[in-house]
């Protein structure tokens, strides 16, 4: 059986990624620089094979289309989950969330990180 293990993504600011993701339930593994001299961050999710793995490099612009990629969580209580990172000072949207959710709508919301990747939140 082949198994999915990890996803790169490149980023501006290494800890401020970070600080991002671990709001977002991920918990920083290993840190290391690559042969190249990238600076990368392993992070994971608890229970989880796959990991993220952040890259800083000195010379990265940022040429990443806006909705190119994102990553998705699953999480059992949409509502709880979303209203911690809410609470914790990132955005949630689509905007009134709450509502659509109690009206019987697709649980199904989205955080931006700070390079402009989107994390889907998926309620399973």
């Amino acid at each position: 059986m082949i198994k999915f293990l990890h996803t790169r993504i490149r980023v501006q600011d290494l800890d401020r990624s970070i600080a991002f993701y671990k709001v977002l339930g991920y918990q920083e593994k290993e840190r290391k620089t690559s042969p190249q001299g990238n600076q990368l961050a392993f992070l994971e999710l608890p229970g989880n094979d796959a990991f993220l793995e952040l890259t800083w490099s000195a010379d990265y612009a940022e040429t990443c289309p806006e909705d190119l990629m994102h990553t998705a969580l699953g999480v059992p209580d949409i509502i709880e989950y979303c209203d911690a990172v809410e609470k914790a000072g990132i955005e949630i949207w689509p905007g009134g969330w709450r509502d659509k959710f109690s009206s019987g709508e697709r649980k199904m919301a989205f955080v931006t990180d700070p390079d402009g990747y989107e994390v889907e939140i998926l309620e399973r």
